[in-house]
């Protein structure tokens, strides 16, 4: 008798203990697989930050702010895309074609995947990217230090710095193209505050600008997790602790975009094509 339940009092404690193991595994695999600082490393805001390591100091006669994107320093407090001239214009054709060159430092693999890029616009909005012939305006591509754009035209040459060694993938590449029609990143746009927390405590002193709120047109669309222009859950961070925490649900998968959501396309096409 004594012996019978001595072996059912083992039992359950072992099963006891393998409920707790495989709970405790649980945690442990879905922090790992879903909201690890190490699943971000392809993010594209961490190959962005990777890339752009002189982020914010002067290239010239422009500065680099909120991560990627390049402002005129005279124009540094300015919201840099207001009006409709920054806008590429429309065609009486319903296409807005945009202009571009692209660097011969280029290899052939990577202008493939570059023109890969350009060409994934024209498969789901009317945004059209040509060869440049003689264009005033035009998005002149080449691999400058580090991934950046304006945002919106800008008129004459238009710099998209898509660095050899960090920026060259597909997601990066719509992402700064995005820029240059003039959309702003996602955690930035006027209305985040009902969407996510801001930890500023854990990022990396000097860098705190690059959450400040924009003035955006959000085109009556929802704010997007998954937008591609949505940076990542630990983008800046100073000590491997989370920067921005989606609410009310902190699980949130945020800033994995490997391409344009169907959001951003929404976006796009509410902007240029209706």
């Amino acid at each position: 008798m004594y012996l019978i339940q001595g072996i059912i009092l083992l039992l359950l404690s072992i099963s006891l203990v393998q409920s707790h193991s495989i709970k405790a595994l649980a945690d442990v695999t879905s922090e790992e697989t879903d909201n690890s600082i190490d699943q971000d490393y392809f993010s594209v805001s961490a190959r962005i930050e990777r890339a752009n390591k002189n982020a914010g100091k002067p290239k010239g006669e422009f500065t680099i702010t909120h991560g990627d994107i390049a402002e005129y320093t005279e124009l540094q407090n300015a919201d840099p895309c207001t009006s409709r001239r920054c806008k590429w214009p429309r065609g009486s054709d319903g296409k807005v074609k945009v202009p571009f060159t692209i660097s011969t430092e280029y290899s052939s693999s990577e202008i493939s995947v570059i023109q890969r890029g350009l060409a994934s616009f024209q498969n789901s909005t009317c945004i059209q990217f040509i060869p440049r012939t003689n264009e005033e305006d035009f998005i002149n591509i080449i691999s400058d230090s580090g991934c950046y754009s304006f945002v919106g035209r800008r008129g004459r040459r238009q710099v998209v710095s898509l660095q050899r060694n960090g920026c060259v993938f597909h997601e990066i590449i719509q992402h700064e193209l995005l820029h240059a029609l003039g959309f702003h990143h996602e955690q930035t746009r006027s209305d985040r505050d009902n969407h996510v927390r801001i930890l500023l405590e854990n990022v990396i002193p000097g860098q705190e600008s690059n959450f400040d709120i924009v003035n955006t047109n959000n085109l009556n669309t929802s704010y997007d997790y998954n937008s591609v222009m949505h940076y990542s859950r630990f983008a800046f961070s100073r000590n491997r602790r989370p920067t921005i925490i989606p609410i009310p649900d902190n699980n949130v998968p945020i800033g994995r975009a490997t391409e344009m959501s169907p959001n951003d396309i929404l976006r796009v096409n509410r902007l240029y094509c209706s």
